[in-house]
């Protein structure tokens, strides 16, 4: 089965723009992210109970996989 989405240059113009401020604001929510998990687990790891932030960088991380690879994934299926 082959999918064929009719969209022209007038929607994927300012889809594009929109995607590309939207990866620019993932990729710097996930670097703030990042640096304020570090921070507390540092913080956590000196008073000894470290290991409760894994969780949170595993979602931070997850929410970046995420982010990443939605513009790919919508420019694929605009592709046709």
């Amino acid at each position: 089965m082959e999918w064929m989405l009719a969209v022209g240059a007038d929607v994927t113009g300012p889809l594009d723009r929109v995607l590309g401020w939207m990866a620019w604001f993932v990729s710097a929510a996930a670097i703030l992210g990042v640096l304020i998990i570090g921070s507390r687990m540092a913080i956590a790891l000196r008073s000894g109970n470290g290991d409760e932030h894994l969780t949170q960088l595993a979602t931070v991380l997850g929410a970046c996989i995420i982010g990443a690879t939605a513009g790919p994934i919508v420019a694929f299926l605009l592709s046709g």
